[in-house]
């Protein structure tokens, strides 16, 4: 079976549950009855279920389903919150400064989620396109051997024709390049600036060297398209990361307050 298709079936479990509350909401309300205790206390669960995907990831080596799974089930599920959060409020920004703190909250945590997704489906294959691949924790290490290796072949050029032009030339203008990540933006949106740069750049140089400093040069353009992948991989990673580390506060902080608004709830409700 296709995720596309588990998308599908998904959603139509969905829309089902989703029509069977919105319809018991409707009866609640017109026998004067409390629908939005119980629309509360769905959404309140079905959040919590949302929190546990995070855990999911964190626990890939216990048998709970493919990942690929609990991704469907987040996204779908997610969209449920989102239109069970309107059923319950009855209104896309309600009254009352707690309840618009809440509902903010809500918003940011669905609005965070939904770029996830986004960013999810877009980079991943990107990076795998790449040819290359790096635990983005060794990214530093990766770089700081690729900048010796520049670094040798540039002394090597050097002792080996007894010219400096090439050294002279990494100085002044590849050092920039080789000393950390660079092109963060242009990796992002996924243009070719990093590379049409760094071909200018030997194109200048190739003109004023030697025969026996070309080899060397060569020897560069390698070290270069290499770290311009690695580069890819840092600007990439850093984003997720950081998306990461934005949602999941985000959304235990929306549930720690939805356990609070509960609470309140059930207070004035005795």
């Amino acid at each position: 079976m296709t995720i596309f298709r588990e998308y599908i079936i998904a959603a139509i479990v969905a829309a089902v549950a989703f029509y069977g509350l919105y319809e018991y909401d409707m009866a609640e309300r017109l026998n004067l009855g409390r629908a939005e205790v119980t629309t509360g206390y769905v959404l309140f669960c079905l959040m919590i279920f949302l929190g546990l995907f995070n855990s999911r990831k964190k626990l890939s080596m216990v048998p709970l389903g493919r990942a690929a799974h609990w991704l469907v089930l987040h996204v779908v599920v997610g969209i449920f919150v989102l239109l069970a959060f309107w059923l319950h409020t009855r209104s896309f920004w309600p009254q009352g400064a707690y309840e618009q703190v809440l509902a903010g909250l809500f918003y940011i945590v669905s609005l965070s989620g939904i770029c996830g997704f986004v960013l999810q489906k877009i980079y991943p294959p990107r990076l795998t396109r790449i040819g290359y691949e790096v635990i983005y924790e060794r990214i530093p290490g990766e770089l700081a051997d690729l900048r010796a290796e520049a670094e040798q072949a540039v002394f090597d050029a050097t002792e080996s024709s007894g010219d400096d032009t090439l050294a002279r030339y990494y100085i002044e203008n590849l050092q920039w390049f080789f000393a950390r990540p660079r092109f963060l933006l242009s990796h992002l949106f996924g243009n070719d600036n990093p590379r049409h740069w760094l071909r200018q750049q030997f194109e200048v140089v190739g003109r004023y060297l030697s025969g026996s400093e070309e080899e060397f040069l060569d020897r560069l353009a390698d070290l270069a398209e290499k770290k311009v992948k690695i580069d890819n991989h840092y600007a990439v990673q850093s984003l997720l990361k950081r998306w990461l580390l934005l949602h999941l506060p985000l959304s235990v902080g929306l549930i720690l307050l939805s356990i609070w608004h509960l609470i309140i709830v059930n207070i004035y409700a005795l």
